[in-house]
């Protein structure tokens, strides 16, 4: 299992969410913390640029979730949380 390490930033996002989506959220940061695939219908993948060392899942069409995974350290770092505009503009 990893540890979950949460963001400045992330906490803030979080906090802002509906308590209906922060169950959403924490659903699946669990999940990713037991290192389970999630489906596909999250869209997890990689991202690029200045983004390039961290992955996103859709939990919602408009809900992203930005994380990073150290496998060598067994760390999730929760890095962002929010819309799309929110997250990249």
């Amino acid at each position: 299992m990893y540890k979950i390490k949460i963001l400045k930033g992330y906490k803030k996002q979080y906090k802002k969410l509906s308590v209906d989506n922060q169950m959403l959220v924490d659903n699946i940061v669990q999940k990713l913390a037991n290192n389970e695939r999630l489906e596909e219908k999250y869209q997890d993948h990689k991202l690029k640029g200045e983004y390039k060392d961290f992955r996103e899942c859709h939990i919602k069409p408009d809900l992203l979730l930005v994380y990073q995974k150290q496998e060598n350290l067994l760390i999730l770092t929760c890095v962002s949380v929010g819309s799309h505009s929110d997250l990249f503009g």
